[in-house]
């Protein structure tokens, strides 16, 4: 029975282009061994094990029918043909038209690839199944190195130019099928102190070699990398290169998954490294404890409602536009598009703009001068917003942030508040909800290196007194998962208590790092007075706090 169509993929195994057809519409797949009824017909496919169908064949050739001879057209002498055991048959003209592959189950032939050298496709004679790698049989058990090809004359190729002297097998499916190939005979890898991967030079091979190194022990793997300009080892034994092959050969080095690095391969990049530049906080007791906030690293503020936290935020937006380059973006879920410019406005303006009556009543013309200041000509887009109309999908939501990041090239990213985005979410489990969206927020950070402020909510304390009376804040105190502080390189409390009868300490938020992992400094920063009349807040220090100049109520600056 002789196939038709060639290279199609596997809606067993999911192999890309391991499947051949013949021309009743039935299907084999080479990387899994399974047979296709109806393949053609598409989505009533009925599997069964090769051992219940008919052996395929392309042809009535069989591997008797070959000879040994040396495979001038892949570069290999003869020697090594009749150590693999590969036969081919010639043609009048003495040329190589078909190789025949044989693969062992333990010392006998189970089966045997059949390669057409003129079309390139290839068959089976015989059953693949529970059969060994290509060449294994070879090779006793044991020992310093095994290399691991892609194909039966790469692996006969790179046996060559290792000089005869370490075992070479293959994978008998290509890079689609090497994962199981390799579980199948993993005793027989493990077996030996290294195992150097040499699969294809291309993405499919580059790919299929991470996936076999990471199925053997760690510290076995070896990843053999060749020159760009060939594909493979056969490649470079037929352009005559054996020099460079063992070169590479030896220089493999051991696999190590992605994020494991040498410190030994760090070299200069060590002392070299990007700087991470700081840039101030608008006040300076903060500043002493943090050095100042820097882009890739998640800063959470958090306090009990009403005590200012998007006061706070808004004091750095404009503080960062005022006094960097760099472009922010915002993303306001409580509020609209105007109500957030209101409020940077306001501060450039010293006033509360963002109140109808007081804004009705402002000049429009310092109102323009103001918002001019922050929004056009050199300062024109230096701030972005998500304009959400009030839709809160959560796959949106994080549509837009990464936009922000890499579409608008903003460096700084404002995010009020973390709870919202949590009732974006359909699953009903808070906690849940809140160490998913951390862990996507940690990972943007990472991976675009922005730096993000992050607004979150307290959880109610038990006692007579809350956060709105001045408790103090602790770690334990966020809302709903304790991911807030494990994924947060920096978490600030706000604490005020607004019920007092004192309007300086009603007046004063308190604000109290909980976390820094840059300097490890925790404890009570700053004291930040709010000016009634003007919107804004005023850095007060202890001093002042103990002096006669704020224990008069008159002499109170608001």
């Amino acid at each position: 029975m002789s196939f038709v169509k060639f290279h199609l993929p596997c809606t067993e195994c999911g192999g890309s282009d391991p499947v051949s057809v013949d021309a009743d519409g039935n299907g084999y797949c080479f990387s899994c061994q399974t047979y296709l009824r109806n393949y053609d017909n598409g989505g009533d496919s009925i599997t069964a094990p090769v051992s219940e169908i008919k052996t395929y064949q392309r042809n009535s050739l069989n591997y008797n029918d070959g000879s040994f001879n040396a495979l001038t057209d892949r570069g290999i002498t003869l020697d090594t043909a009749k150590k693999y055991g590969v036969k081919s048959i010639l043609n009048s003209s003495n040329k190589i038209t078909t190789h025949f592959y044989p693969y062992y189950n333990t010392n006998e032939i189970g089966g045997s690839k059949v390669r057409n050298t003129i079309t390139k496709d290839f068959a089976w004679e015989g059953s693949p199944k529970n059969t060994g790698l290509f060449g294994q049989q070879l090779f006793q058990t044991g020992g310093k190195f095994v290399t691991l090809v892609e194909g039966e004359c790469d692996a006969m190729a790179a046996y060559e130019m290792l000089g005869s002297k370490w075992p070479v097998v293959s994978v008998k499916n290509g890079a689609a099928g090497a994962v199981k190939d390799v579980k199948e005979n993993l005793e027989f890898l493990e077996s030996f102190d290294f195992v150097v991967i040499n699969f294809d030079n291309d993405k499919p091979g580059l790919e299929a070699a991470k996936k076999v190194a990471r199925i053997l022990r760690p510290g076995k793997s070896k990843v053999l990398h060749l020159p760009e300009e060939f594909k493979d080892s056969n490649d470079m034994l037929r352009q005559n290169r054996k020099q460079a092959y063992v070169t590479a050969w030896w220089a493999a080095k051991l696999y190590t998954p992605s994020g494991i690095i040498n410190v030994s391969d760090m070299d200069d990049s060590y002392f070299n490294r990007e700087q991470l530049e700081s840039i101030p906080y608008p006040w300076e007791g903060l500043n002493e404890k943090l050095y100042g906030m820097r882009q890739g690293e998640l800063v959470t503020i958090t306090g009990g409602t009403g005590l200012g936290k998007s006061s706070i935020t808004r004091e750095i937006e404009h503080f960062i536009i005022k006094n960097t380059q760099d472009r922010v973006g915002i993303l306001a879920l409580e509020e609209n598009k105007n109500r957030t410019v209101d409020g940077i406005v306001s501060i450039e303006a010293n006033a509360k703009l963002y109140i109808n009556q007081i804004r009705e009543e402002f000049p429009e013309a310092e109102w323009r001068k103001h918002h001019a200041n922050l929004f056009k000509g050199e300062a024109a887009d230096r701030l972005w917003i998500y304009s959400h109309l009030g839709q809160h999908d959560i796959e949106e939501i994080f549509s837009k942030l990464r936009y922000l990041t890499m579409g608008c090239d903003c460096k700084w990213i404002v995010v009020d508040h973390l709870h919202m985005l949590v009732s974006s979410m359909e699953n009903g489990d808070e906690r849940k909800a809140i160490d998913s969206i951390m862990t996507r927020l940690r990972s943007l950070v990472e991976e675009t290196g922005v730096g993000m402020i992050l607004v979150s909510h307290l959880r109610r304390v038990e006692g007579n007194k809350g956060h709105e009376q001045g408790v103090t804040v602790g770690l334990s105190h966020l809302r709903g998962s304790q991911s807030i502080a494990q994924l947060s390189d920096c978490v600030i409390a706000l604490e005020r208590n607004q019920q007092s009868d004192d309007p300086l300490e009603a007046n004063t938020t308190h604000l109290r790092v909980l976390k820094s992992r840059y300097t490890g400094d925790v404890g009570m920063a700053s004291h930040l007075l709010y000016d009634n009349d003007t919107g804004r807040l005023k850095e007060i220090f202890d001093e002042q706090l103990e002096s006669d100049e704020f224990n008069d109520e008159d002499k109170i600056p608001f």
